[in-house]
């Protein structure tokens, strides 16, 4: 009978086979950081999935000629990221990919396809609702006046990543439910004539509500990303108002900052 420690071999073999590590030994930057981030990169673009295994260290040191400190140096940072972890008599296992977005005003859907990501979007909510006050303030619309409501669970490798709630002005753009799950909603709007100029976002952090949880499959209480956007069209026009939530294990912001004279 197989030992445990064969089988987590044998299973990590074909993710091991797909990935072509190039380690530079004539650069300052260190074997453990170049092995980490190539790494990663494969399981930002999808190249080492969910539930892949690595093996264990002793085995990964063999095959890429590193010593095996360097190569524990690797796996732990990508551990403390929530990359990889680590399971007893069975090796190193990828976890999930993280999405890192930059921020600009872009769609969450196009950012993940040119990632590499493999969005799926489910369309939870689709229905004509009276403007509330916050949304009615944002869209420069009447308190009360119809507005469309859009909700919809985005997923990345088939694991959910953000719950998406927006609305727009009712008469803006045709939308169904198949072409809503088949792309994303910016994408739309530019089929339809509309170009997208610029838009006020605040970014903020909460707990998950049991609802929230269960759809993004995250315990009751987990730490969630928030964003509220604005979105204006190139005469001035609000076009759409969203607030979002998104999983703060599978989601981060990149910022860049610049020194200000």
């Amino acid at each position: 009978m197989a030992k445990t420690g064969d089988r987590a071999r044998t299973a990590a073999a074909p993710a091991l086979a797909a990935l072509d590590f190039a380690l530079d030994r004539s650069t300052p930057v260190p074997l453990y950081h170049q092995l980490a981030q190539q790494l990663e990169a494969a399981i930002e673009h999808g190249v080492l999935a969910p539930g892949d295994l690595l093996g264990n260290e002793v085995d990964l040191s063999v095959r890429l000629g590193l010593s095996r400190p360097t190569v524990r140096q690797a796996i732990q940072s990508l551990v403390d990221k929530g990359l990889l972890v680590r399971r007893r008599g069975v090796g190193t296992q990828v976890v999930h990919s993280q999405v890192k977005r930059p921020l600009e005003l872009s769609s969450l859907y196009d950012d993940l396809e040119a990632a590499g990501q493999g969005p799926t979007t489910q369309v939870v909510r689709h229905e004509a609702v009276p403007a509330s006050c916050e949304v009615a303030a944002a869209l420069g619309v009447p308190e009360g006046s119809e507005v469309t409501a859009l909700e919809r669970l985005r997923r990345t490798h088939g694991r959910p990543v953000a719950l998406l709630c927006n609305y727009l002005p009712p008469t803006l753009l045709d939308l169904d439910d198949a072409r809503l799950e088949s792309t994303g909603l910016y994408r739309m709007m530019r089929s339809a004539g509309i170009t997208l100029h610029s838009a006020r976002q605040t970014i903020g952090a909460r707990a998950a509500t049991a609802q929230e949880a269960a759809r993004l499959d995250e315990e009751e209480g987990a730490a969630l990303l928030t964003m509220r956007r604005t979105a204006y069209d190139d005469t001035g026009r609000a076009v759409e108002y969203g607030t979002h939530i998104y999983r703060a294990s599978r989601y981060t912001f990149d910022f860049q900052l610049l020194v200000r004279a």
